[in-house]
């Protein structure tokens, strides 16, 4: 066992947190794990899957990134018949609501879902893409615990059993795809990849690894949760993903700041381990 085998123990300890983790170059050769088969709630890093498909899907011409759709609260469940709302106050991004009865962008709509981690824009892009083919991207990497099951607050949906699951290596695999151009093509991915590198959410792995590191990443976070999985292009040297799932009775900062401190470790192992990781 590794010194940041124990240091992950201790946090995970002192925190009475279930701490997953896969951190690996894009070779897909894990240089650290801990649990990363161990399946979390997803909560918003369902939004990767989500715009690599729609990315994927303007790649093969079933919809334009420029096609414009209806900015709308309500929206049909996964149980049929019935429907769910979302509401403002569960939203972290207010700017998609002030087109609430107009019009977006599914561009727009997917830059909002990432950058400000919308809700209402997630909720619309999967009504308008549909789960088979944001889980195709996750079946495309063999990410065999990943899974969406139904939108951000569809509470008949949730009330029925669907949950949105991820698990530590299948959120690798998917980023490792789109850092590869393995999930689709290298414009298609480049595009993709742009889009996470705008993710103002910086109080996970961002805090944790020294600053001026390129970051292209996606965070996630509910009662008790708290995940962020990122490609990171140290200066210099080669390019990794680390992703970090979290499950802890904390509060949203304090959520963060364990994501951050196991993120810090994870840096400091990946240092000792110069001689395989550097070019």
């Amino acid at each position: 066992m590794s010194d940041a085998d124990d240091l992950l123990d201790a946090l995970a300890a002192e925190h009475d947190a279930v701490v997953s983790v896969w951190m690996g170059g894009l070779d897909g050769v894990a240089w650290l794990t801990r649990e990363p088969g161990h399946v979390h709630p997803a909560a918003s890093t369902m939004k990767l899957p989500l715009l690599v498909a729609l990315y994927r899907a303007a790649e093969r011409r079933e919809l334009r990134l420029d096609d414009e759709i209806e900015v709308r609260a309500v929206l049909g469940s996964v149980v049929p018949g019935r429907t769910y709302e979302t509401t403002q106050e569960y939203d972290n991004d207010d700017e998609p609501w002030e087109r609430l009865g107009g019009t977006a962008t599914l561009r727009w709509l997917g830059s909002r879902a990432i950058v400000r981690s919308s809700n209402l824009a997630t909720n619309l892009l999967l009504d308008t893409l549909g789960l088979d083919a944001v889980n195709a991207v996750y079946d495309d990497v063999g990410a065999v615990g990943c899974r969406v099951r139904r939108g951000i607050q569809d509470l008949p949906g949730s009330e029925n059993g669907a949950r949105n699951k991820v698990d530590a290596d299948g959120l690798a695999r998917v980023l490792t795809a789109v850092a590869r151009h393995d999930v689709a093509t290298p414009a298609t991915c480049a595009a993709t990849e742009r889009v996470l590198a705008a993710c103002e959410h910086r109080d996970g792995i961002a805090a944790g690894i020294p600053a001026g590191n390129y970051l292209a990443h996606k965070t996630g976070w509910i009662d008790d949760v708290c995940h962020d999985v990122a490609l990171v292009r140290p200066v210099g040297e080669r390019p990794f993903v680390l992703c970090v799932l979290t499950g802890a009775p904390l509060d949203e900062g304090a959520g963060h700041r364990l994501v951050a401190d196991v993120a810090r470790v994870c840096w400091s192992h990946r240092r000792t381990q110069a001689g395989q990781v550097t070019r």
